[in-house]
């Protein structure tokens, strides 16, 4: 079985860089890679002041932060991975990109290195097989915020080997988080629940039965939920809602998975939510008010 001591770790974005923090924290050499050196600074500095608020809250020391800190190595090539024993995908949610970079990966990866997608929705047994060895590749589906949230979902692909899933397990347990199995079905189980959810929600806006601050309400206070659906899609980010509802509507052919048209619209207008400024909320002032 493959033992892990560099984790590689593909896009500096929320995702990306949420596993590289926790990663390194756990004490793993790590490689972050992106295409674009302000994604990896933007990356990098979010990873500070995330494990500075961990300090500030005496989750971590401030030796730890440091010690961590100074595993993580930024690269904006792939051939930075030529020596990571497993490797984490946590590119766009497009299955084009994802299979271009396992690709690459396969070029200058080492022959015992693991491959795994923290893709949402998209087959696991689809992405391997674009690879040299699916046998050796797994999804690893992990939550929004990854510092906070305990989750990880392990998926495998129909050629995915024994010891790579045991193998994987392991390095989950080492950085603290819960695994759950999932099946290689659309959107696994997490977003195959969560998704059409905020779908409805954006449909219940489009159709007039509440506003923004009704549904988030109604749901928060009726339902219990931390946050409400129009604020959490804001959260994620609503072209990966989009992507994902995209998924399941064509991988399962149920209208009843149809993305909402103001979804769609939203999107075209590049209100992506809280990473553009702007969706069912607008950021620009000191606090989130409905955009509309």
């Amino acid at each position: 079985m493959t033992e892990i001591r560099t984790v590689g770790v593909i896009g500096a974005g929320q995702m990306g860089n949420g596993i590289a923090h926790v990663s390194a924290l756990a004490g793993y050499d790590v490689v972050l890679s992106d295409v674009s050196e302000a994604a990896l600074k933007a990356g990098m500095e979010t990873i500070e002041r995330n494990m500075s608020r961990q300090v500030a809250r005496e989750m971590i020391t401030l030796d730890q932060m440091q010690t961590a800190l100074k595993r993580i190595r930024p690269s904006a090539s792939v051939k930075a991975h030529e020596a990571s024993d497993l490797v984490i995908e946590a590119a766009t949610e497009k299955r084009e990109v994802k299979e271009q970079i396992f690709r690459a990966l396969c070029e200058v990866v080492p022959a015992h290195a693991l491959l795994a997608t923290n893709t949402s929705s998209i087959s696991i047994t689809r992405l391997a097989s674009v690879t040299d060895r699916p046998e050796r590749f797994i999804g690893l589906h992990f939550m929004n915020p990854v510092p906070l949230m305990k989750l990880v979902e392990v998926i495998r692909g129909l050629n995915t080997e024994q010891n790579t899933y045991e193998a994987v397990i392991g390095y989950t347990k080492t950085i603290g988080k819960t695994t759950t199995n999932a099946e290689d079905y659309p959107a696994f189980i997490v977003n195959r629940i969560l998704m059409p959810m905020i779908n409805e929600a954006v449909y219940t806006l489009y159709e007039g039965v509440g506003s923004v601050a009704s549904i988030d309400t109604a749901m928060k206070l009726g339902a219990n939920h931390p946050m409400g659906p129009l604020q959490l899609a804001d959260f994620i980010g609503l072209d990966t809602c989009l992507s994902i509802m995209q998924v399941l509507h064509d991988g399962l052919a149920d209208t009843k998975y149809r993305p909402c048209p103001l979804l769609v619209k939203f999107v075209e207008a590049g209100w992506l939510g809280k990473k553009s400024g702007k969706g069912f909320y607008d950021y620009s002032g000191d606090a989130p008010v409905p955009s509309r």
